[in-house]
Formats: structure tokens, C-alpha cells, sequence
């Protein structure tokens, strides 16, 4: 069935910018970015978009449509009432290069400042040896596309612009914590994500696990289990304890 649906779409910059409306036909099983695709092809050729797989798996065509984040390609049509006007809006997060199309940079350079996987010295590649347990509790947080809609609704990051020099976002502490469950990663990814990435920030609101698109449970499953090993490690008496033999030990030895 065809039926003509109301488009609001956000054209302009990061500098100045205005809703257009597009009257565009809907043909069934269609999902947002077809009909972006189709303003494009009939009615406004300029109109920026990002976009790769169309398959859910690439992350390049995120947005928001009536105000929630999601990705263009998994968000149908047939979600939406025949009636309703359908506004597709750029990721607020981020500077708006044209239109849909946003400046992601950011995610880039923050993921640069997570150190890669770091095993024991000497250790060779056919000597890893790991529990399927092990396997299994970061398996969850590899299926990350790195949409960036966790990033964008996260409203440390969203609402608070000065944040983000101090706070790296869900993606990257998640990203943390799949290295520092990893049991021959050898890096203090406790201290760093404290430290160095914003964890404190963080209030376990949620609102990441809710808008991402392969439902990985990044507050349950990542950064409430980091938060709580960081306080273990700072807080624990009896860790605090050690630390004290072991610095009193060393001064004597």
C-alpha cells in the first residue's frame, strides 16, 4: 500500500539552519532512509545525509527522528501513523556540517586515548589461554557498531558541552571495560577510566542502553561493573591496607 507521509527535515549548518516539509510517497516495507533517499532523488538533490550498508551494521546513518536517536536504515516506516508528520533531525551532540550529516570527530580522538589490548610481556599469540566464562562476560560489547547514538543521548555529553574535554562517553568506558575484564590485559584500566576518561560523570541513568541499536546493555553490563571496581580499588580498607604495607615495605627495603 502507498500512501503520501509529511517529511520535516533540518537543512542548514552548525551556523544557521530551518525545518523544510516534503510531501513524499511511502511504499510498503520502507524504512526512514529510503525516504530521505527519495527527497533526494525527486525533490531536493543537496540534501546531505550520511549513509554505507543500509543494513544496520555500519552506524554511518544516525539520527533522530521525532526526537529519539536511532539509525535512518532500521527505523520503518510502518512504526509510524499514515497521519503523522515524521521529523528527521542531525545527532545534538555533535556540529552539524550540513543537514543530516554531523561532525563526529570527537568519538575518534577519544577512542585514540584508549590504550589497545597489552598482555604480558613475551607473551606469544598461540599462548593465550582463556576461560570461556571470560570470553563470554566482553563477547556482549563487540557487537558495538559505534553508531554514536549512546554518545549522542547521553546527556553528560548532550547537555553539558564542557564536559566533554573531561568525559569520553558510554562508548568508550564500555570499550574500558571489555579490556579491563579481559584477564591477560595488564594495564590499570581502573585508575585510567577514573582519571582520564570521566567515569565519575556518569550516573547510571541509562538512557545509552536504551537507544542502542544491537541492545547491548552497556550501564547493567559494562559501566556499572567498572564503577564498582573502581571503588574497590580506591575504597576497600583492606586494599588500602596493602597499599600501605606494600609503600611502608618499599621504603624500608
Amino acid at each position: 500500500m502507498t500512501y503520501d507521509a509529511t517529511f520535516r527535515v533540518w537543512r542548514g549548518d552548525d551556523e544557521e539552519g530551518e525545518f523544510a516539509d516534503y510531501t513524499v510517497p511511502v511504499n510498503e516495507g520502507e524504512v526512514v532512509l529510503d525516504i530521505i533517499h527519495r527527497i533526494q532523488a525527486t525533490q531536493q538533490p543537496d540534501l546531505a545525509v550520511r549513509w554505507n550498508c543500509k543494513a544496520g551494521k555500519c552506524g554511518s546513518c544516525s539520527a533522530e527522528v521525532n526526537g529519539k536517536p536511532r539509525l535512518l536504515c532500521m527505523t520503518r516506516m510502518s512504526t509510524f501513523l499514515d497521519t503523522e508528520t515524521i521529523t528527521v533531525t542531525p545527532l545534538r551532540t555533535f556540529p552539524i556540517i550540513k543537514d543530516l550529516v554531523t561532525d563526529v570527530s570527537f568519538n575518534y580522538e577519544k577512542a585514540r586515548k584508549v590504550p589497545s589490548f597489552t598482555p604480558p610481556p613475551g607473551l606469544e599469540p598461540g599462548d593465550y589461554r582463556m576461560q570461556q566464562i571470560d570470553v563470554e562476560r566482553s563477547q556482549e560489547f563487540r557487537k558495538c557498531i559505534e553508531c554514536f547514538l549512546c554518545q549522542n543521548t547521553c546527556h553528560v555529553l548532550r547537555d553539558h558541552e564542557e564536559n566533554k574535554p573531561k568525559f569520553s562517553g558510554p562508548r568508550f568506558l564500555m570499550r574500558i571495560a571489555e579490556l579491563d575484564m579481559h584477564p591477560l590485559d595488564t594495564l590499570d584500566r581502573k585508575k585510567a577510566a577514573q582519571d582520564e576518561h570521566g567515569l565519575g560523570y556518569c550516573n547510571i541513568t541509562k538512557c545509552c542502553t536504551e537507544v542502542c541499536p544491537e541492545h547491548i546493555k552497556i550501564t547493567d553490563n559494562a559501566l556499572i561493573p567498572l564503577k564498582e571496581r573502581v571503588i574497590d580499588e580506591k575504597y576497600d580498607p583492606l586494599l588500602a591496607l596493602g597499599r600501605v604495607f606494600r609503600k611502608d615495605k618499599a621504603k624500608k627495603g
